[in-house]
């Protein structure tokens, strides 16, 4: 592993922060977390103007619609990107992170032109309906049922969680198309009109009080057999594919601002008096070790994507498992600095700091990446 910059990734750097520095001034005001077509327009938005300047699916691969970059160059954008406070991908996460990368890597070329120019030209979002209610962490316990019926899968069923599904124009569905089979062996991988007869959508609403995803009701929803991405019934290991973009490589920009969120710290504390706590130094001391390992994890799985052909591998979990955590270590910290202004809703990182419980459980849960690492890289037998 190299982690020194080569000429060209300075000079590709060196443009990139030129580049920032010029139109991040130019964008609108962020809209407010709970107006959702405003933050939708906002977020396509920023992601045209990344189309327009070829920074859009840098890593992607050119017949996909990228710029065929390395990895390094990908996570150099990530880097530079949060420095400079580029906005988020926001509503374009599943997308861009998700969907994206797994039709490029697993979809048909009819399915690659279709989807991915939009999804990098800011014009489509979509959504990921995974998870359900009664399948809790086991996702391959999914119930969602697709039935074929000439060129469509008639689906029912329901899912839970679905990110961004409230503005969503697509969505990557896992359903059921042998319930004889064994549970990880029956599962197919759809994409999914959201404008599709059948569709039920409610928000539901989190901590902070905004709707960051919903739940979605599915009643006999026909969907076109060519949108089946991989082969039937072998939608687990398409999933897999995503999933590894989704531990391996979707959190590396939220590791640079988690750098730059303890940085803040350090000088709050050091301005309200709380740097004097010794207790206090050596928490923000160990977690500023913590999250400079995790880059340097982040910039080993990255080479060793680049080198396996572009798809993270199983240290994905390795790294989502111990950032996850982190994460919550360093918002509780935040809290500590805080004091009582830790409930106060408008000041900084206290709503980061209720976002970060749910990090060890999206993406998979702390307990599965466990068993991940375990079973996958350690070589341990499963567990019963």
């Amino acid at each position: 592993m190299d982690l020194a910059d080569t000429p060209e990734e300075r000079e590709f750097r060196a443009r990139l922060r030129e580049w920032l520095a010029k139109v991040l001034p130019t964008l609108p005001r962020k809209p407010s977390p709970d107006d959702w077509p405003g933050r939708r327009a906002y977020d396509l938005g920023w992601q045209r103007m990344l189309y327009d300047a070829g920074y859009a699916g840098l890593h992607w691969p050119v017949d996909a619609g990228g710029q065929g970059a390395t990895p390094t160059q990908h996570l150099i954008f990530l880097e530079e990107a949060e420095k400079a406070g580029a906005p988020y991908v926001g509503a374009n996460f599943v997308g861009l992170l998700h969907a994206g990368p797994t039709i490029a890597a697993e979809g048909t070329a009819e399915q690659r032109a279709r989807w991915l120019p939009p999804i990098l030209r800011g014009e489509e979002v979509w959504c990921q309906g995974f998870s359900e209610p009664d399948a809790g962490s086991d996702l391959a316990a999914l119930r969602t049922r697709a039935r074929r019926d000439g060129d469509d899968y008639v689906v029912s069923g329901s899912k839970i969680w679905t990110s961004h599904a409230e503005v969503a124009d697509w969505c990557e569905l896992l359903v059921r198309t042998d319930p004889e089979a064994p549970k990880h062996r029956g599962i197919t991988w759809l994409a999914l009109s959201m404008d599709t007869p059948g569709i039920t959508v409610r928000p539901l609403k989190t901590l902070a009080g905004s709707a960051e995803f919903a739940e979605v009701f599915l009643d006999e929803v026909r969907v076109p057999v060519s949108g089946r991405v991989g082969d039937e019934n072998d939608g687990w290991r398409v999933t897999m594919v995503t999933l590894s973009f989704e531990r391996g490589t979707a959190f590396v920009g939220e590791v640079v601002a988690c750098r730059r969120v303890l940085g803040e710290l350090a000088r709050t504390a050091r301005e309200n008096g709380r740097w004097d706590d010794p207790v206090l130094r050596r928490r923000l001391g160990r977690l500023n070790a913590e999250l400079r390992a995790l880059w340097r994890l982040t910039q080993w799985n990255v080479s060793e994507a680049e080198r396996t052909g572009g798809v993270p591998g199983v240290g994905g979990s390795v790294f989502k498992l111990r950032y996850s955590h982190a994460r919550q270590e360093l918002y509780d910290t935040a809290a500590d600095v805080l004091g009582p202004q830790a409930l106060d809703l408008d000041r900084p990182w206290v709503l980061d700091r209720l976002s970060s419980l749910s990090y060890t459980i999206a993406a998979g849960t702390s307990q599965i990446q466990r068993d991940i690492v375990a079973e996958r890289i350690l070589g341990l037998p499963k567990g019963r």
